[in-house]
């Protein structure tokens, strides 16, 4: 998509967005996490049934969007439009795909899920079951057969019902990563065993179904296989059943091509799901590589057709990341990632559509 279309579309949306009043949200924003760019907070109001319902896009529109979406996230999203439309001029492109996280006991935040789509996008909540990184990497407290014993369903139920009165649908991606070790919900940490992660997903993606959540699309998402490489995927997939993307964590480091960071991993995967893959978090180490690496990156995604969007990780290494990921500080690798994303089409930003002539609105979207 070019640039000028992009701008384009913001002038739409605006008007459209003014008209459909209940879209119109309060400034409450708080409680945004340092590292991990997770909320804090109520559950915020259930949104009215009206002429907006008819409008919400479902589920399955926003998982087949036909051109990858360019997602990001970055210490302030989904919050901050000026650190979204910095980073989004940088980029020449609007990104459609917002992913924040936020960590268990911490409650689903309405204002974070309709702010998201306020910017025309959808929002990703990477659900961590920890503490935060301050606790280490053993956090026995939320270890994963606590998860599908039943110790959090309390917890679950509320944050389910918070997503399905918000009708919004919402992707969610639970404890990424999880083939490495250095998370504390590794089934190689927290006393957690070989067979747990499944069944913690499974239980969790059961809580949902039994409440009625069925606006989720649920995001498996291990990390590439370079460093981890006898760890079998397969052992820990939930199964297609429970999952609606495959993603992948994959950054670059030493390589030179973005096929060289992740086809290892996707060959791996193509053994056991056909599911759509989302690189969920993605960037290259600074360096001379760096700018031709990007390029390379749109080059190599733009002939792949079964990538159904990336999440740029735009974190310093003083916000966060575990090096300086970004593209939108530095001119050499903005115009990089401009040209880039300027020779492939992307998905378009969310906007929602107004109800037929004459139609009753639904109060809840189809799944």
């Amino acid at each position: 998509m070019s640039r000028a279309r992009g701008w384009i579309w913001l002038a739409v949306t605006t008007l459209v967005l003014v008209g459909v009043t209940s879209w119109v949200l309060a400034p409450a924003i708080t409680g945004i996490d340092k590292a991990a760019g997770g909320a804090t907070g109520g559950s915020g109001a259930r949104p009215s049934a009206g002429p907006l319902a008819a409008a919400i896009p479902t589920k399955a529109q926003l998982m087949t969007p036909g051109a990858p979406r360019f997602g990001l996230s970055a210490p302030q999203v989904p919050f901050s439009r000026g650190e979204i439309n910095r980073i989004a001029t940088a980029a020449g492109q609007q990104p459609t795909l917002l992913q924040y996280f936020v960590k268990f006991r911490q409650s689903f935040r309405t204002d974070a899920v309709r702010t998201a789509y306020d910017r025309g996008a959808l929002p990703m909540i990477s659900w961590e079951p920890w503490a935060g990184p301050d606790a280490g990497v053993n956090q026995p407290d939320f270890a994963l057969a606590k998860i599908s014993k039943g110790e959090f369903d309390a917890y679950l139920t509320e944050f389910a019902t918070g997503v399905r009165d918000n009708r919004l649908p919402v992707a969610i991606r639970f404890a990424h990563e999880m083939n490495g070790h250095w998370y504390p919900w590794s089934e190689r940490r927290s006393g957690n065993r070989k067979g747990d992660y499944v069944r913690a997903w499974r239980h969790i993606h059961d809580v949902f179904q039994r409440v009625g959540a069925n606006n989720v699309i649920w995001v498996w998402s291990p990390n590439i296989i370079r460093p981890v490489p006898k760890v079998a995927l397969k052992a820990l997939y939930p199964g297609d059943d429970y999952v609606d993307w495959a993603g992948m964590v994959g950054y670059a480091v030493t390589e030179r091509t973005a096929a060289a960071v992740f086809e290892p991993t996707i060959k791996k995967m193509r053994t056991f799901t056909d599911k759509p893959i989302v690189i969920t978090e993605t960037g290259a180490q600074h360096g001379a590589a760096k700018a031709a690496w990007i390029q390379n990156f749109f080059t190599w995604l733009g002939k792949r057709r079964d990538i159904a969007g990336f999440v740029w990780f735009e974190y310093s290494k003083e916000e966060g990341g575990s090096a300086d990921w970004r593209f939108s500080h530095n001119q050499e690798y903005a115009t990089a990632f401009k040209n880039g994303a300027d020779r492939i089409t992307l998905a378009p930003p969310i906007t929602p559509e107004p109800p037929p002539s004459g139609a009753a609105a639904s109060a809840t979207p189809t799944p």
